[in-house]
């Protein structure tokens, strides 16, 4: 079976809602021998009017709903339904198509709708085998045989009553019929004034969509400003932490600078520890000579003696003169400690003063490093809730031009109407550039205004206006300059392309 495209149309309608008597289907075998293509007879009932889309499917037997077929065919409508030849139609399912297990199948005819109108016996598909050729009669299958006749004329009798109770529902559908047709001219008519109030709506919309375009040129260019502003608070911030660097490199120094002339005061201060014990030694070594002095002044009234006279004022001389050069090294001693604790004292409030100042200029730039980080997350903040304001109004004009049939890729095929204009923008482009047209129209430079024909105006006037917004609408060849409408796009760029052919 060729199965086309398009699935049939199924439905999840219960088989308590569904009608198998108004198609009829004939001569249907217990079992079909594989390999082979079947074909099906069926004949519609008088009052069935079988439709363009209805089908006929095979289904295994305990299906619920028309999706559970497992092959289909399309019907074939006939041409003339009052003739009864008309009402007895086939068709053939191809071999490839079928089921190839033994499971019990039946056929059922599906209307456009969804809905079962007819369905036949249960049958197999398996070989044919001796048991199937050979054909015996008994009894029982007589008797089993009339009282199926005896079912079917029961049934026929069913289906007579039906037929009466069809007509009655056909008389009634020509009713209601009748009433839907009027409530049709009323919905009309509502129509007719509703397409009123979306032509109104329609120009509303095309007023609120120029004033959005304006507003998004505003905030382009209001987002460019901003952008700009950013670059710059970004080069300035660069900048600025490159000069932190080099602060922070000449704080690096300045801390090495320190801790040498911490190590310089420290060798300063063992050296004058030194000093103070070599003091302390010199002023013992004076106190024993003053005792020495003492002692030998005892000795000298001792020794009145005129043989000991010389010999006590040489002895005595040589004191004086040891205790003179103690006093001299003491005196020279005490000098040096000075100028050494001179020394230190002015290099320690060297140091002092050195980190004041380091820790004053890093708490100066670390304020201005923060409050200009401040305002670049300012500046970056507002920068994006501009980004995302525009494309708000992207989206918007995108709806709006989607929603008066317009569709925004097309203005992207817009070309200027003077050739010299597409000549000029890219001569490496066959057909200019498709871009010129909406950028011109959104912000036109002063050397694509020409002169309006009617007011000699060197500035955008209402004629120049409503040109601008007739060229919007249209879709002109770069070529030859057809001019098409914005809605027949596809035959615009079939024209352009037979010109590179």
């Amino acid at each position: 079976m060729e199965k086309t495209i398009e699935d049939p149309p199924t439905s999840a309608i219960l088989l308590d809602h569904c009608h198998f008597s108004q198609v009829i289907f004939n001569s249907v075998e217990k079992f079909y021998i594989p390999g082979g293509d079947v074909t099906c007879h069926y004949t519609f009932t008088q009052h069935f009017i079988p439709r363009r889309k209805d089908w006929i499917g095979i289904f295994r037997v305990g299906w619920k709903t028309t999706r559970e077929y497992y092959t289909f065919m399309w019907v074939t409508l006939p041409i003339d339904l009052n003739n009864k030849s008309a009402k007895q139609q086939e068709v053939q399912f191809k071999a490839y198509y079928l089921p190839k297990d033994d499971e019990y199948y039946q056929f059922c005819y599906v209307d456009q709708d969804g809905v079962v109108r007819g369905a036949s016996i249960p049958f197999q598909f398996r070989p044919e085998n001796e048991e199937d050729i050979l054909v015996v009669t008994t009894q029982g299958e007589v008797e089993e045989i009339e009282q199926h006749n005896k079912e079917l004329c029961k049934e026929n009798q069913e289906l007579k009553d039906s037929c009466v109770s069809l007509q009655k529902q056909n008389s009634d559908m020509q009713a209601e019929l009748q009433k839907k047709q009027e409530e049709l001219e009323t919905l009309q008519s509502i129509n007719k004034k509703l397409e009123l109030k979306v032509k109104e709506q329609k120009d509303y919309w095309e007023t609120e969509l120029l004033q959005l375009k304006e507003q998004n040129q505003k905030m382009s260019s209001e987002n460019e400003k901003m952008g700009i502003r950013v670059d710059q608070l970004q080069a300035q911030l660069s900048t600025q932490e490159k000069e932190m660097e080099k602060l922070v490199q000449g704080d690096q120094d300045k801390t090495e600078q320190l801790e040498q002339l911490k190590k310089e005061n420290d060798h300063l201060f063992l050296s004058l520890t030194e000093q103070r014990k070599d003091q302390k030694k010199l002023e013992q070594t004076v106190e024993q000579m003053k005792h020495n002095e003492t002692t030998a002044m005892k000795k000298q009234q001792e020794l009145m003696e005129p043989r000991n006279k010389k010999a006590a004022l040489t002895v005595e001389e040589q004191l004086a003169q040891q205790v003179e050069r103690l006093k001299a090294k003491v005196e020279a001693g005490k000098a040096c400690f000075l100028e050494k604790y001179k020394e230190y004292e002015r290099l320690h409030k060297q140091i002092s003063q050195l980190r004041a100042a380091a820790l004053d200029e890093n708490f100066d730039l670390s304020k201005r490093l923060s409050e200009n980080k401040m305002m670049y997350n300012a500046l970056q903040r507002e920068k994006e809730r501009l980004e995302g304001e525009n494309d708000l109004l992207k989206r918007e004009n995108s709806r709006l031009l989607s929603y008066m049939g317009l569709d925004f890729d097309s203005l992207l095929y817009q070309v200027p109407a003077s050739d010299e204009g597409g000549a000029g923008q890219n001569p490496g482009l066959v057909y200019g550039n498709p871009y010129s047209g909406i950028q011109e129209s959104s912000s036109p430079s002063p050397l694509s205004i020409k002169k309006c024909p009617i007011c000699k105006s060197d500035d955008i006037c209402d004629h120049t206006w409503e040109q601008q917004q007739m060229q919007a609408l249209c879709l002109n060849c770069p070529v030859c300059d057809k001019i098409f409408p914005a809605t027949e796009k596809q035959i615009f760029e079939d024209h352009v392309f037979c010109h590179s052919l």
